[in-house]
C-alpha cells in the first residue's frame, strides 16, 4: 500500500524496470534517485548547480538547454520530476539524441508541451511518457 502523501514509491516502482536512468534537475529531492540506486539501477543525476546526491548516484552539473550529450548516452530513460513546461521539448530532444525514453511529471496544473501518454500512478501522480521518445512500456 502506498502513502498517498508521497508519490516517490510509485515513481520508483515504475522506473526500476530499466537498467539506467538519468534524472534531470534533481534539485533538493534525491528520493527517487536514492531508491532507484538502492534497487540496482544505474542513476546519473543532473542539475545546473552542484547538488548533494545519495551514495550510489552519479552527479553531473549539466544544463538541459546546453546539454553535454555524453551525460545521457546509454541511459534507458531520461526522467524529470516537476519539470516546467519550457523544458519539455529540450529534454525530449536530449532523450531522443541518447536513444532513451523521456518520462516526466509536472507541477500541479502544468500540462505537457510534447505528445505524451498519461499514466496515473498510485497516490495520484501522473507520469507522462513522451510518445516521440524510444518506446518503453
Amino acid at each position: 500500500m502506498y502513502d498517498v502523501t508521497d508519490t516517490t514509491d510509485p515513481l520508483v516502482d515504475r522506473l526500476a524496470s530499466v537498467d539506467s536512468v538519468a534524472e534531470v534537475g534533481i534539485g533538493n529531492r534525491p528520493d527517487v534517485a536514492r531508491q532507484l540506486a538502492g534497487r540496482g539501477v544505474d542513476v546519473t543525476a543532473t542539475d545546473i548547480v552542484e547538488r548533494a546526491v545519495p551514495d550510489g548516484v552519479t552527479f553531473v552539473v549539466d544544463d538541459i538547454l546546453e546539454p553535454d550529450q555524453s551525460v545521457y548516452s546509454g541511459c534507458d530513460i531520461v526522467f524529470a520530476r516537476n519539470l516546467p513546461p519550457e523544458l519539455h521539448r529540450p529534454t525530449l530532444a536530449v532523450a531522443n539524441a541518447a536513444g532513451a525514453a523521456f518520462w516526466f511529471t509536472t507541477l500541479g496544473g502544468d500540462q505537457p508541451t510534447v505528445a505524451v501518454e498519461r499514466e496515473q500512478l498510485p497516490g495520484g501522480e501522473t507520469l507522462y511518457r513522451a510518445k516521440d521518445s524510444k518506446a518503453l512500456e
